[in-house]
């Protein structure tokens, strides 16, 4: 069986929830392979996989300690994440201040039914 194209940059890596785990997990420090099968109740060559993933986009670095492999969060490679959601934030918060602005400009508008209640009692 041919194996898959890895995945091509932090979004798509995160986009599986496993892997995500993983990377929650790590933010707490540095685990072994079989720490992190046993923490999160993956299989060990799952985790091995994931691991694999998460390494060639960046965001987790390994280090050997004897014959052990450690796993750490690369933080930094997270920040692409962080800049399109902010990006995203920013957009949203400007649409709703904008829509604000118009639902009260519209609150101290009065309808055209007002209006014309209004001329009414003034001729009567």
């Amino acid at each position: 069986m041919a194996r898959s194209t890895p995945p091509q940059d932090v979004f798509t890596a995160v986009a599986e929830p496993q892997r995500r785990q993983i990377l929650t997990a790590l933010a707490s420090g540095e685990r072994s392979v079989n720490e992190l099968a046993d923490l999160l109740q993956f299989r060990q060559p799952q985790t091995s996989k994931h691991l694999q993933v998460l390494k060639e986009v960046g965001l987790v670095d390994v280090r050997s300690l004897g014959q052990q492999r450690l796993y750490q969060l690369n933080g930094e490679r997270l920040k692409v994440i962080q800049d399109w959601v902010e990006a995203l934030e920013q957009l949203w918060t400007s649409r709703f201040k904008r829509l604000d602005t118009l639902l009260e400009h519209l609150q101290q508008t009065p309808s055209p039914v007002e209006t014309l209640e209004g001329h009414g009692d003034a001729h009567e």
